[in-house]
């Protein structure tokens, strides 16, 4: 059976009212990077005391990794908002920040990404544990955890081993500012962590190593 031309005319014009509806209701991602503040310029006079040292760039939970910014409404229960996104892999913000504190402090003759090649005498590796919003009633805030360990080289063996975390009240009520406020309580996590490590090797270790 044909349908008229007149009939299919009336019949398009809810469908198309429908789709231009539709349409009008599309929503598009806001993408997001981790930035972590900068470490403090280390001494003039700070001289490396330690040989060259390499990060592997840091692993973390498949949910943190990349994709929408997670939540947490109780310890069982994740969820992740659908229009946040994150722009770049976290791990690799991490892992960079890690190393531009290590390099701010002076210790080690070069600290850089590991990539497989070269004689570093040292290796981090390490893990984002938790980076995500706690909603516990009226209560917001964002938590934040990492670990580390540090092998030598030449040894194999486990020298230090450590991790920091902070629980950080979230002033800002919006996804921006759950955001900032990752990136400030990872700054300082990052801190805690070089700063343990450092000290631990620095106390250990012959100068002329």
């Amino acid at each position: 059976m044909r349908i008229s031309r007149r009939l299919l005319g009336i019949g398009l014009v809810p469908a198309l009212l429908i789709l231009s509806g539709c349409a009008g209701k599309i929503r598009y991602p806001n993408y997001y990077v981790l930035d972590v503040p900068s470490p403090v310029l280390p001494a003039a006079d700070a001289r490396p005391v330690l040989g060259p040292l390499a990060v592997r760039q840091f692993d973390a939970p498949a949910f943190l990794r990349a994709g929408p910014i997670a939540y947490r409404e109780s310890t069982a229960q994740l969820g992740f908002y659908d229009y946040h996104r994150w722009a770049t892999d976290p791990r690799r913000a991490v892992s960079m920040a890690v190393i531009h504190e290590l390099q701010a402090r002076g210790a080690f003759r070069s600290v850089a990404l590991f990539d497989g090649h070269g004689s570093p005498d040292w290796v981090v590796t390490g893990a984002i544990d938790h980076m995500e919003e706690v909603d516990d009633g009226s209560n917001v805030s964002v938590e934040i955890a990492l670990s580390a360990q540090l092998i030598d080289q030449k040894t194999g063996e486990v020298v230090w081993q450590g991790n920091s975390s902070k629980n950080m009240k979230l002033d800002r009520r919006s996804v921006a500012g759950v955001v900032a406020t990752m990136s400030e309580g990872m700054g300082v996590a990052v801190k805690e962590l070089v700063s343990s490590l450092q000290g631990r090797l620095v106390a250990s270790t012959p100068s002329d190593r």
